[in-house]
């Protein structure tokens, strides 16, 4: 079929409905990409996605169901009968059925699962045991297992057999009698080899594997480490229980990466996407941290308000407040980011703090002292303020960048040596902080400087 943008096979396929020629639109959509019949059916309303799903011939029904969005899955999931839905269940691979069902309500697990096969609750049980974000929940049960004395061509043969079913068939594993994992061995190997050959003599013995509770990010960082496509889960015992494929890896990612950009911007994470996230919905994740915010910024204009006086003596001061507290918190802004960023690559631990420290103190120096250079040309030949509070705050601007970068740094290292998650102690209350101690630092060089 010639190739039609994402535009022109939703056009097609909504004529096809709307003139009810569906002989034609099963056949249409059967010469399609499974992701790009899952990207058309989310275009529709709820009724036209439905028709088309139950279009599709079953053995495509489950692989594009797995590309739709979770909430379509639902959707569709709860519509269909008993058997129709038992149907879908067994052939989703595990790990996507796993997921779907977590997130169903307790009533509907029960009676899919109750209409799946024995096999399929037995792999989507074992798979529910495993806590979340772990390496056992994000796994799946449908891989290549070898014996150790099998032959090449038995087991090029087992691999026809069970193959169709796997995740992948690119990489084999090769079990011992207790069923604990000793070796891999690539299809492209045993494709070459003598049919005679016996797969312990060929197979690759140095496994790189993962352990079942091995935390997800953890799992992301052994897949770019290794550059691997598939990585075996192990239990304690070294035994071989799942593998995970490098699809759901960038799920992971992109679901981490979220997290933490919601969360250094003081907003409580959400699965949902933005524009399925109702606005009460949206207001009670934001509000409280802005709540807890305001109420530490407080600290700020307790600050001022205890100096003012002195401010009022020297109104000049109150002019720079803000170009002081905004370059402090742009400096710890940045340092945390740098360090957050270090530890979730793991290129950073809790025993390089004192590098880590030494590196920023330096950084800041540079940086202060360049800033606080240009500061003092503008604000004697453009601003033309006296000598004394053009040093004040210069001398203050170094101690806020300074002090900014100590605390962006220090604080997501100390919140992953405490076992929270980095990203919370980012920006908002990096600049809380840094505004409160810029503050202090400004009245008291002052105070010393100018005498206020």
């Amino acid at each position: 079929m010639e190739h039609m943008s994402e535009e022109q096979v939703i056009l097609e396929v909504r004529e096809l409905l709307e003139t009810k020629q569906y002989t034609v639109l099963r056949q249409y959509v059967s010469q399609l990409n499974d992701a790009d019949i899952a990207v058309c059916m989310e275009s529709m309303e709820e009724e036209d996605m439905l028709k088309v799903f139950r279009l599709l011939p079953k053995d495509l029904a489950a692989d594009v169901f797995s590309y739709l969005e979770i909430e379509n899955q639902q959707m569709i999931i709860t519509s269909l009968s008993d058997k129709e839905a038992g149907t879908i269940i067994d052939n989703l691979m595990a790990d996507d059925a796993t997921d779907l069902l977590e997130e169903m309500p307790a009533n509907v697990v029960k009676r899919l699962l109750a209409n799946a096969s024995a096999e399929t609750r037995k792999d989507i049980n074992s798979l529910l045991r495993y806590p979340e974000d772990s390496a056992g929940s994000i796994m799946t049960v449908e891989y290549v297992d070898l014996k150790e004395q099998l032959t090449v061509a038995q087991a090029i043969e087992r691999i026809k057999k069970v193959g169709l079913d796997s995740e992948t068939v690119n990489v084999c594993y090769v079990l011992d009698p207790q069923r604990k994992l000793v070796g891999t061995v690539a299809l492209r190997y045993l494709l070459i080899s003598d049919e005679d050959e016996i797969i312990k003599d060929i197979m690759h013995e140095n496994v790189i594997s993962v352990n079942t509770l091995m935390d997800q990010e953890e799992v992301a960082r052994h897949f770019k480490k290794y550059d691997f496509t598939a990585m075996p889960v192990v239990d304690n015992e070294s035994r071989l229980v799942g593998i995970i494929t490098v699809d759901d890896i960038v799920d992971i990612m992109e679901e981490e990466t979220t997290e933490d950009m919601e969360k250094m911007a003081a907003i409580t994470p959400s699965d949902k996407p933005y524009m399925k996230t109702g606005v009460f919905e949206t207001y009670k994740k934001r509000v409280p941290w802005l709540l807890l915010l305001m109420i530490s910024a407080t600290v700020t204009g307790g600050i001022i308000s205890s100096f003012e006086k002195a401010l009022m003596a020297k109104a000049v001061l109150t002019s720079f407040i803000p170009m002081l507290m905004d370059t402090g918190g742009n400096a710890g802004g940045q340092a945390s980011v740098t360090v957050i960023r270090g530890l979730s690559l793991g290129e950073i631990e809790y025993k390089d703090v004192f590098k880590v420290v030494f590196k920023e103190i330096r950084v800041a120096l540079v940086s202060g002292l360049t800033l606080a250079a240009a500061n003092f040309l503008k604000l004697m030949f453009l601003d033309r303020v006296e000598l004394a509070v053009a040093v004040v705050v210069c001398l203050t601007l170094v101690a806020a960048v300074l002090m900014a970068m100590l605390v962006g740094c220090l604080l997501p290292i100390g919140a992953k040596r405490l076992k929270f998650d980095p990203a919370v102690m980012a920006s908002p209350f990096i600049t809380t902080i840094v505004d409160a101690l810029s503050l202090l630092v400004y009245f008291r060089v002052a105070s010393a400087i100018i005498g206020l």
